[in-house]
């Protein structure tokens, strides 16, 4: 055959598919290299399942990615399998047509990326073309199909995905973004509509769709990663494994069915964890970090959780993905061990190792909802004020406001309290670590509320009072168990779910925190890596703790 086979199946250097820039927050292209290291986790798994066998050298293996954009999974796969299977299929050409046209399929999210993926794996954007190194299609798309889906419009929502409508209802000169393999009630159907056969996959790879933009420029973006896991679940392949954002461990909107179907599958077998997207896809800008995970059909078991952050040594545990007592993933596993200290302090009598605190022992019991007094983060109170008058901390400053225009949090207005920001200091769109999880917080005095900007914590009977608290949430202990609740840049009162209350008659400060639960210097260690000293008024609040002194 031709030399064309072998340049595109064998290592080359430069890469194209390492230079190109993203499209969109559809089309996030994965790097060759990280590709690469979800096929050595999923070829793993595979001789492990099959007593040391090779994924590479089955000639009967079929792989799907249902959301191909650059078509590097499906071109590092061939690469594979033409090494794999060269004793099995000696002549070059055939094991090249055998590969392509047996083993490797794929669907592309858009006209252009259907076109990028065929040129990188066929070498040629028609598959049939005289410049494809692929020679048994009779079509130009070959096993890598694109057609123009439309959404199915309800009321202004599609039904599958939840697009707006009034973004998204365009004619056929613009993408619909209406991606056939999640705009399906039966996505067996839809597999056997577009490749003809009665398919049934053994692996399914890719890196989906993050979200849809509904018109909010980014503010209301909804997610739609889960609803490609959840359709090729629904395909009962042998093996599963796909990038996604990690928000889904603790949060992200519309994500609670998501959430607990991954977090009770003891089919997960594997998840690699990485804090900040930037390690996976350098210059994107994605809050909260990303995953990987394998999704075993066949071998239930316990998770192996691994976290990684740039020269950070590799984190690795394995363990169940829902711990008793909690309704999130546990993203640290230095982390969990620190939770089940503090809960074993604070519930002595719970079940087992259940991470769950008592009602009354919870933080979250004293923070508000958001709009703890009615107020709009876009709300401006006067500039002066008069006798009577309520002060408003509101975005930008402050104002003054009618006490009768209030009647929400009314319980709270003659109460020391304090102030935290409703979103965490950001770094632009990257995750740094250390950080200071929460905005700086603040007491407030009788006579003051907030607008939406802030939450409010208390009611607090005294100023001493709320200086104490004030003092706790300096802590970095403190706020490392509220990061382990904390999905975005958002501090909801659900975050501090897993942070205990105290005695408000004291200053509190991280050497006192570690020394009553008891935590390991190397425990220490990963909090104060993690998490930056904080400072109010000026003053630094950092400890330094005694020699020995993170155990009792």
């Amino acid at each position: 055959m031709s030399g064309q086979a072998g340049f595109t199946i064998r290592g080359r250097n430069p890469d194209v598919l390492t230079c190109i820039a993203n499209l969109s927050n559809d089309e996030v292209f994965t790097p060759p290299e990280f590709a690469n290291r979800m096929l050595d986790t999923l070829a793993e798994a595979w001789a492990r399942a099959n007593n040391g066998a090779d994924i590479w050298a089955d000639r009967s293996v079929r792989f799907l990615d249902p959301c191909t954009k650059s078509g590097v999974f499906l071109r590092e796969i061939a690469s594979r399998l033409n090494k794999g299977l060269a004793s099995e299929i000696p002549d070059l050409q055939q094991r090249v047509d055998h590969i392509l046209t047996k083993q490797i399929f794929g669907i592309g999210i858009t006209h252009l990326t259907s076109l990028l993926a065929r040129r990188s794996v066929y070498c040629s954007k028609f598959a049939n073309g005289h410049h494809s190194i692929a020679k048994g299609f009779a079509t130009d798309a070959g096993n890598i199909w694109f057609e123009r889906m439309e959404h199915a419009w309800v009321e202004g929502r599609c039904t599958f995905c939840g697009a707006s409508r009034k973004t998204l209802d365009r004619d056929e000169g613009f993408e619909s973004h209406a991606y056939a393999f999640i705009h399906t009630d039966n996505v067996r159907a839809r597999m056997t509509e577009i490749f003809g056969d009665d398919m049934q996959f053994d692996v399914i790879i890719g890196n989906p769709p993050y979200q849809l933009d509904d018109g909010g420029y980014g503010t209301s973006a909804a997610p739609i990663y889960h609803l490609f896991v959840e359709q090729a679940k629904k395909l009962e392949p042998r093996y599963l494994t796909m990038i996604i954002p990690s928000r889904w461990f603790s949060g992200g909107k519309g994500l609670d069915e998501f959430r607990e179907s991954m977090l009770t599958d003891n089919r997960v077998r594997s998840i690699d964890d990485y804090l900040s997207a930037a390690d996976v896809f350098p210059g994107v800008g994605l809050k909260g970090g990303v995953n990987f995970f394998l999704w075993d059909r066949d071998h239930p078991g316990p998770c192996c959780v691994s976290t990684h952050f740039k020269d950070w040594p590799v984190s690795t545990s394995t363990r169940p993905l829902l711990e008793p007592g909690a309704d999130v993933f546990i993203r640290f596993n230095e982390g969990l061990s620190i939770l089940k200290k503090v809960a074993a302090v604070e519930n002595p009598k719970r079940r087992g190792d259940s991470l769950l605190l008592p009602t009354q022992k919870r933080f979250d019991q004293l923070v508000s909802s958001r709009k703890p007094f009615g107020l709009q983060t876009t709300f401006k109170g006067k500039r002066v004020g008069r006798d009577g008058d309520l002060v408003v901390y509101q975005n930008g400053g402050r104002g003054y406001v009618r006490r009768e225009a209030i009647s929400t949090g009314v319980e709270l207005i003659d109460k020391w309290k304090l102030f935290a920001g409703y979103a965490a200091p950001g770094t632009g769109n990257r995750d740094t670590y250390p950080h200071r999880i929460i905005s700086t917080p603040f007491v407030s005095e009788p006579g003051s509320i907030s607008s939406e900007t802030y939450l409010c914590i208390g009611p607090f009977d005294s100023k001493s009072e709320a200086e104490s608290a004030l003092s706790y949430l300096t802590c970095r202990l403190t706020r490392f168990l509220i990061l382990l609740h904390k999905p975005s840049q958002h501090v909801t009162r659900k975050v501090y779910t897993f942070v205990p209350t105290q005695e408000w008659a004291r200053t509190w400060t991280d050497c006192d925190l570690y020394k009553k639960y008891g935590l390991t210097e190397s425990e220490i260690e990963f909090v104060e890596r993690t998490v930056r000293p904080m400072e109010i008024n000026g003053e630094l609040f950092e400890e330094t703790v005694d020699e020995g002194g993170g155990d009792e």
